[in-house]
């Protein structure tokens, strides 16, 4: 499922057997961090395979509007960051569309520099709570102001002074995990976040990437991950993988479609999100 080599693409002929290779695009969720965490580091970052959604490019926009360069060059998206701590005050509303993940993870790396930002979306984002992501992000010292119940549109303040923070998730998810651990970026000392089931941890693999302290035991109170507050982050030159979930329609296809020989190259293989292929080869 993931070999790499020339194929041709992917055909189906009236009922017949699917053969080739499926086109995947890439991963949204690594697409959002690469942008973010490129905007992080010092210097110049190249992505390769950004999945060109709109959730993704509201985030892209939302690091320019921070004060990183992020340009689009060939297939090749060059982001020039401003170093932890050196986000400047956007001049204007943050419109996430319908970016969930973008939405939080975006709150959570400025929560812990002294800006402020009024954040939004289309009418499906601003029906959802943002109380779970501002819950944590109170800890480090931010305040957030808008809508009853945590709604969109509202304006967040970063904390002048950020105090680092432990944090027990009191549900799984990812979201909330990541936007932890982008805002521990800029607290002095250690971040530390536990969760009682694990949850993707693309950020957690991706900020080791990038060059920050970061440590992962298991303990009897769960999975604790230990971040190291202020480092410089390192560029880096980021291929976002394919996306499983989108591999998971033409995998599906060919599996019940006798005959089919499929190729779903560069397909993301991290074990947190991973579980159909494990399934489906068990």
């Amino acid at each position: 499922m993931t070999g790499h080599g020339a194929a041709e693409p992917l055909t189906a002929e009236a009922a017949g057997p699917l053969r080739g290779v499926a086109e995947i695009p890439g991963d949204k969720s690594v697409s959002h961090r690469a942008l973010i965490l490129g905007a992080l580091a010092v210097g110049e970052t190249r992505i390769t395979g950004l999945l060109e959604s709109e959730d993704v490019i509201r985030t892209a926009a939302a690091m320019r509007a921070f004060g990183a360069e992020v340009e689009r060059d060939g297939g090749t998206w060059v982001v020039h960051g401003v170093g932890v701590g050196g986000f400047r005050e956007p001049e204007d509303v943050i419109d996430c569309g319908n970016a969930g993940t973008g939405v939080r993870l975006v709150m959570g790396t400025m929560a812990t520099t002294p800006v402020a930002a009024t954040f939004t979306g289309d009418a499906s984002l601003r029906r959802r709570p943002m109380g779970r992501v501002l819950d944590p992000l109170a800890l480090f010292g931010a305040q957030a102001v808008g809508r009853r119940g945590g709604l969109l549109p509202l304006t967040l303040v970063g904390a002048e002074t950020a105090l680092p923070v432990q944090y027990t998730l009191p549900v799984p998810s990812a979201q909330v995990k990541s936007a932890v651990l982008l805002a521990g970026l800029n607290a002095p000392g250690e971040t530390v976040v536990i969760e009682n089931e694990a949850t993707r941890d693309h950020t957690e693999r991706m900020l080791r990437g990038f060059g920050a302290e970061i440590a992962i035991e298991e303990a009897a109170e769960g999975r604790v991950i230990r971040l190291t507050g202020q480092p410089e982050l390192v560029p880096q030159q980021v291929a976002v993988p394919r996306d499983p979930s989108s591999a998971a329609f033409p995998v599906a296809a060919a599996l019940m479609v006798p005959g089919s020989e499929l190729r779903v190259p560069q397909v993301a293989m991290n074990p947190t999100r991973a579980g159909l292929f494990d399934t489906l080869v068990e």
